[in-house]
């Protein structure tokens, strides 16, 4: 048997693990803006009219802004944790993905097992906490400090109310959403000192009835004004229906409560998402974790509606964002918690260390109903 030369069975075998590679652990041609394939994996659905909605709406605008077609996106709605995710991830693999995108804080183990079995597919994860300490060069987590959003709404909610109790229709009892409703607190606080705030949990992102009782339950204990960590428009349409008015989340919900809406904090995902995709297109390094804000547009609060808030809270607001703008921290001491005990001295402040919100307190002022 004649012997094949050293250099020749070298080139057969690279040959096969560049076939290997080109099948599921991504393509091998240059990408560029034209070629790229990107999945977005999401919890709800883009007709929530909140948060899936309002990431979706980064998704549309990112392809406008690069020049992205249709058939260049796949789309992954109402998928749940589990292995949902991970036929989803299968799925947009097999399809050629090069990016993956997972919307939802309970999509960040499986992610994370994707990208350390798939290392040549980039995957993000919005709200997670999980690549840091991963230092995998193919998993990112994102988000944005939408505290500083909730703040300024919470002036609105403030200046608004006549009886002083304003109300919270809260998903789970995460650090994300104790954060945001914090924050919409504080800048309640900022502008009335004799305001409280009722929270009741729904234990569900998106569940109409769930938000609706609660939405009830706190107008019952005297709330005028509402405000929301979930995804549906039914605190709004219960704010509506009885008379008060509300604060939305991640759209202008004032469709479905005219009369009571004030004003919503929101995401802007295009800021993120355009500079992902082009700095990946373009062989630059994604962060391992990002965090957006107001000055960069990440974060912002709809148009307030003119026909419900108070007067003098267009200047309020614009005077608080100027101050955040400009550096101020919206945690920022004295807050005490709701036992009496020092959480931040005078002048003192809270810095996330990551880009997912990990504030837990409850403070002074605000008691959530079991």
């Amino acid at each position: 048997m004649k012997r094949v030369p050293v250099l020749i069975i070298s080139a057969i075998v690279f040959l096969l693990v560049l076939a290997a590679c080109d099948t599921d652990e991504g393509r091998t041609e240059d990408l560029s803006l034209e070629n790229i394939k990107i999945a977005f994996i999401h919890v709800g659905d883009t007709a929530d009219i909140g948060y899936t909605y309002r990431q979706h709406r980064g998704t549309l605008d990112m392809m406008e802004y690069l020049g992205i077609s249709n058939d260049q996106i796949m789309s992954f709605l109402n998928i749940t944790p589990g292995d949902d995710v991970d036929t989803s991830i299968s799925e947009a693999i097999e399809w050629g993905s090069d990016m993956i995108f997972g919307t939802s804080h309970a999509f960040g183990p499986y992610l994370l097992e994707a990208a350390r079995n798939h290392p040549n597919v980039q995957f993000f994860h919005a709200t997670g906490d999980l690549a840091v300490d991963a230092n995998l060069p193919n998993f990112h987590n994102y988000f944005a400090n939408i505290s500083q959003a909730r703040y300024l709404s919470g002036i609105a909610a403030g200046l608004r109310t006549e009886t002083n109790i304003i109300g919270f229709v809260a998903a789970h009892p995460y650090a994300e959403v104790i954060t945001g409703y914090t924050a919409f607190y504080l800048g309640a606080l900022s502008v009335n000192p004799n305001v409280t705030m009722y929270v009741m949990y729904t234990n569900e992102w998106n569940d109409p009835r769930r938000e609706r009782q609660a939405a009830l339950a706190l107008i019952e204990r005297g709330a005028d004004v509402l405000g929301q960590h979930v995804d549906s428009t039914a605190t709004q349409v219960a704010a509506e229906e009885n008379g008060i008015w509300s604060v939305g989340y991640n759209s202008d919900m004032r469709t479905v409560a005219p009369n009571a809406f004030l004003v919503s904090p929101m995401f802007d995902w295009s800021v993120y998402l355009t500079f992902a995709v082009r700095t990946f297109v373009d062989g630059g390094i994604v962060p391992v974790d990002f965090s957006g804000c107001l000055k960069d547009g990440m974060v912002l609060i709809s148009a307030t509606n003119p026909t419900t808030i108070a007067p003098g809270t267009d200047e309020a607001i614009a005077d608080a964002k100027a101050k955040i703008e400009d550096g101020w921290n919206v945690f920022t001491g004295p807050i005490y918690g709701n036992d009496g005990s020092r959480i931040l001295a005078d002048g003192e402040i809270w810095n996330e260390p990551l880009s997912a919100p990990s504030w837990s307190f409850i403070i002074q002022g605000i008691t959530v109903i079991e």
